[in-house]
């Protein structure tokens, strides 16, 4: 029911601010407007109810009913669309030189916008009306049918996890080691720990084994305990019943009549902890979701001090953090299963006992592993599609169709159908607006990286965002979006970003198969791979479109785009010249996406004059293309929200790639929030017109445009990103009085590439106060003044090169930042002089998680213990000669959460002797730190004599937890 819930949604916005607004609607429109939206505003409450049960429990009239006014809404918010594009167009929609022949035109322009303003009133006054017909009609039909009643379903579903739960312990798979170690961690300690009452949580997304580690936990030390209870909770949990099952479960004979009981939750409440209070207790709360259900239930467990536990489990990060406040509580977070145990289990469910994989299968075997992710409910899904009742061996073309099957659509089965429903507890939990944008993914291919701002910036494009308001941007709101789809374990994050967030994720294949099948029940997105598209309904229904290639084969199948006319998005994943050539046809179109061609590589050029009729585009990608020119009608898409220029080049000349400019009429785009240029592309003259902007990146600061005055009028910049070239002192100046109006922003990135440095210029400026993340990249010859604690209170990434470090002065100001997580300072020239220790306090780097210093002398025996707590990363230079004759201490206990390290080694003589006793040293030191990093792929490397004499770095060792041997780079 997602798909008309997320149609409504937008419309009911556009249809109230329709009625209020100062259009040109007469009386009787307005007042038809406004019933229709106390109509759809019924019809959203019950979608909204209809919302929270899968599809399959509800009866086909009320799936019928959902998907008529799911189409009602889509056609009048494009009705509403066209009104307010031809409104807004008319008036802003001239471009090109101010002469007189021009001004002629836009005057005879202007006359006939007398005669079409009245067909567009024309026409939305008959929407209206039609809009108002059809949703009396489906209101009548809701209430003839009584559609309401067949929304409790068609019976009760059985919960295939309840199988986890009675699995026989021969049939568990890798597990063993992860099971003794929570059993170590659990029932281990010192006296006082030991005996308080402790709570390990188990986190990870559905279907990695969390009820069945669970399990084999609780069967191997339940005899410790006097008494104890394995209770599933689930979604929507009902606590009185809850708390009923757990007083049964504890003593069947005492509270045999409890289920009958009126008590009420307080009265079960003190029941439990009066029954609990004097024992030993061991209690498992399998598959919570929910905070305040976890916080009233845990009202009911005695705290005495007689050693007893609490295993929680949860799909939520939060609500696992929710269940362990205490410091001794540990949080576990699931991991798939490695390459060996994904195999054994994988092989175990298909061939007999003692035997082994077949030869001719064992390619097609490793690429299904590959693509379950070592995620056990996908492996034993496909391994249950391949098993065979009597034993044979499939052949292998059934094997080939299995794999291509992976992640658009498995075969039908009663596993298949299980995982299915397992997974979707976690989509039916999340809230409306969040199903639309988890839905949303089903646009990108399997195993597609996703990048985190341009698809915060399509959902704004589609209208998936709501709220927003002076203090909080819509972007800002959607990365609450996107981090709650993390925190609920349903895409998969990838942290590389500068503020330490997730720059990008992918989701998993299984997660994707049924995000498609659920995007296709609802319209939501047509998926077209070169031989198959989704069928549901006739292409002139189709709203989203995304081609892309399968891993089956082409075939000469074409889209026909202009039977297409109500398409709202398009995203290209290949190219397809039929499809390019019609874009003029989609004049629906919110958002466009050909950066996914590669159109680059195929030397394939798109005309893009073509989009000057695309007045309804919000969302432009032409990231990686090949344009002939990049035309001066692009200045009329008076909505477009983002615009995405990167890498964008035109033909070649020789061996050269002939650089773009940017068309003068882009600073026309007053709704502009977004805008994404390739470093050393030329910006017009104007760019301070666009200030809608909230994104910048990346400028060409050099002096010859003036835009570094221009940019201090882009006062609602969160992100900036500069390159500036040259030398001049005013451009200097200039840049930074604008930078000082940007108190919105968040992310700073400035690179100088340049000789000369600006010390006395850049120590008057004070950053924003918002500022998250900076990069400034030789500006300065040494730190800046402004760069302390009370001018970057929320400072979490510094990257600054410098050309001389202090370390003395230097570490200690950074390490009184209190929210920096990531630090990478380096001098532009190496200094070789030690340094003893830095006198910085034990309470320096509270938040830091990585920390690179390049191209100095340290080690991180320098900082003090107590100090970098959280540091899990450190990449550091020293001689080898300092660390194999003692001067430099390599001992790393002090800094309790390190996993990986990185040390590049100066050598003066003997080199690689040198370093092989350096390395012995580090890995000794390494190896009695409590997480055990371990040196890994050792490599030799002979320097030349000129690098030895000028004492550059020699060589660098990584190290990490993973296990191996050192590595020299």
């Amino acid at each position: 029911m997602q798909g008309a819930t997320a149609a409504l949604i937008p419309l009911l916005r556009k249809l109230g601010e329709l009625a209020v607004a100062e259009f040109t609607l007469d009386k009787r429109v307005k007042k038809r407007v406004e019933s229709l939206r106390e109509e759809l505003d019924m019809m959203h409450a019950v979608l909204h109810d209809l919302g929270d049960v899968p599809a399959e429990q509800l009866k086909p009239p009320v799936r019928i009913w959902a998907a008529k006014v799911r189409e009602l809404s889509y056609n009048m918010e494009d009705a509403v669309d066209t009104y307010m594009v031809r409104l807004h167009h008319d008036s802003h929609g001239d471009v090109g030189p101010n002469n007189m022949k021009n001004r002629v035109k836009k005057f005879i322009k202007r006359t006939k916008n007398l005669f079409s303003n009245g067909k567009a009133l024309h026409q939305i006054s008959g929407a209206v009306q039609d809009a108002q017909r059809r949703a009396k009609v489906l209101g009548d039909l809701r209430k003839r049918y009584m559609l309401e009643e067949h929304t409790k379903g068609e019976g009760n579903t059985i919960d295939p996890r309840l199988k986890a739960v009675y699995k026989d312990v021969t049939e568990l798979v890798g597990i063993e080691g992860i099971r003794d170690q929570l059993i170590q961690k659990l029932l281990h300690g010192d006296d006082m720990s030991s005996k308080q009452l402790k709570t390990l949580s188990i986190v990870g997304f559905g279907g990695l084994g969390k009820t069945t580690l669970t399990k084999a936990v609780y069967d191997k030390i339940i005899v410790k305990f006097d008494c104890g209870v394995f209770l599933p909770v689930s979604r929507n949990p009902n606590i009185t019943s809850i708390f009923k099952k757990m007083l049964y479960d504890l003593d069947k004979i005492t509270f045999k009549d409890i289920n009958e009981s009126a008590k009420d939750n307080q009265q079960l409440i003190n029941e439990l902890r009066a029954f609990l209070q004097d024992r030993r207790y061991l209690i498992v709360i399998d598959d919570i979701w929910d905070e305040e259900a976890w916080e009233i239930i845990k009202c009911a467990f005695s705290r005495s001090d007689l050693g007893s536990r609490v295993i929680t489990t949860t799909r939520i990060n939060s609500v696992s953090k929710a269940c362990c406040p205490f410091s001794g509580d540990i949080i576990h977070e699931m991991k798939s299963l490695d390459d060996d145990d994904s195999k054994s289990l994988f092989h175990k469910r298909i061939f007999s006992q003692g035997s082994e994989c077949p030869v001719e299968l064992e390619e097609v075997s490793r690429e299904i592993l590959k693509k379950c992710d070592g995620v056990p409910l996908a492996i034993i899904t496909i391994a249950s599609l391949l098993a065979s009742n009597d034993q044979h061996i499939r052949p292998k073309y059934e094997w080939d169709k299995v794999l291509s099957s992976i992640g658009r659509g498995l075969a039908e089965g009663r596993t298949a159908k299980d995982m299915e429903i397992i997974l979707s507890f976690s989509y039916y939990d999340l809230p409306s607006h969040l199903k639309t944008c988890f839905l949303y993914l089903s646009i990108f291919p399997e195993d597609h990286w996703i990048d985190r701002s341009g698809l915060i910036w399509r959902w704004i494009a589609e209208g998936f965002i709501r709220g927003g308001h002076q203090e909080i941007s819509l972007f800002e709101v959607g990365e609450t979006y996107y981090s709650e789809l993390i925190n609920r374990n349903l895409i998969q994050p990838i942290y590389s970003d500068a503020e330490f967030r997730a720059e990008g994720c992918r989701v998993h294949d299984m997660v994707l198969d049924l995000i498609c099948s659920l995007s296709s029940e609802e319209n939501f997105v047509t998926i077209w791979d070169g031989s198959k598209h989704n069928k549901n309904n006739s292409d002139s229904m189709v709203r989203r479109l995304s081609f892309q290639n399968s891993m089956s084969e082409l075939t000469t199948h074409q889209v026909d785009a202009t039977s297409m006319s109500k398409l709202r998005s398009v995203t290209l994943f290949r190219t397809d010249d039929n499809l390019i050539r019609s874009l003029s046809s989609l004049q629906l179109l919110r958002v466009l996406d050909l950066s996914g061609c590669d159109l680059w590589k195929n030397s394939y050029q798109i005309d893009l004059r073509c989009v000057e009729k695309l007045l309804h585009l919000r969302y432009l990608g032409l990231q990686g293309t090949l344009v002939d020119a990049l035309p001066i009608e692009i200045g009329k898409l008076q909505f477009l929200q983002t615009l995405d220029f990167r890498f964008v080049v035109g033909e070649s000349i020789g061996l050269q790639l002939q650089s773009l400019e940017v068309p003068s009429s882009v600073v026309r785009l007053g709704n502009l929030m977004c805008l994404y240029v390739y470093e050393n592309t030329r910006l017009p003259v104007g760019i301070d017109n666009l200030v809608s902007l909230e994104e910048l990146s990346v400028v060409t600061v050099d002096g010859t445009n003036a835009i570094e005055k221009e940019l201090g009028k882009l006062v609602k910049l969160r992100v900036l990103r500069i390159l500036w070239e040259g030398d001049d002192e005013s451009v200097c100046n200039s840049l930074l009085t604008s930078l000082a109006n940007l108190q919105n922003l968040r992310t700073l990135e400035i690179y100088h590439d340049g000789n000369a440095r600006f010390d006395a210029n850049c120590d008057g400026w004070v950053p924003p106060p918002r500022l998250h993340a900076l990069w400034f990249d030789s500006c300065t010859s040494t730190l800046p003044r402004w760069m302390n604690s009370s001018l970057l209170p929320v400072l979490s990434y510094l990257l600054i090169e410098v050309d001389r470090v202090r370390p003395e002065v230097d570490i200690q100001i950074l390490g009184k930042l209190p929210a920096l997580c990531f630090l990478n300072l380096n001098t532009t020239r190496a200094q070789y002089t030690p340094v003893k220790r830095f006198i910085i306090g034990h309470d320096a780097f509270p938040c830091l998680r990585e920390c690179i210093l390049y191209n100095f002398q340290t080690g991180p025996s320098m900082f003090p213990r107590g100090s970098m707590p959280r540091l899990e990363y450190i990449d550091f230079c020293a001689r080898a000669s300092h660390i194999t004759g003692g001067d430099l201490d390599v001992d790393v206990r002090h800094l309790p959460s390190l996993h990986k390290v990185t040390v590049r080694l100066w050598s003066e003589v003997d080199c690689l002797a040198a370093v092989q006793k350096a390395a012995d040293m580090l890995n000794k030191a390494l190896d009695v730190h409590p997480n055990h990093p371990a040196l890994h792929h050792w490599f030799e490397e002979a320097l030349p004599e000129e690098l030895v004499q000028a004492k550059e770095p020699a060589a660098a060792i990584t190290v990490s937890d993973r296990g191996g041997e050192a590595v020299v780079m």
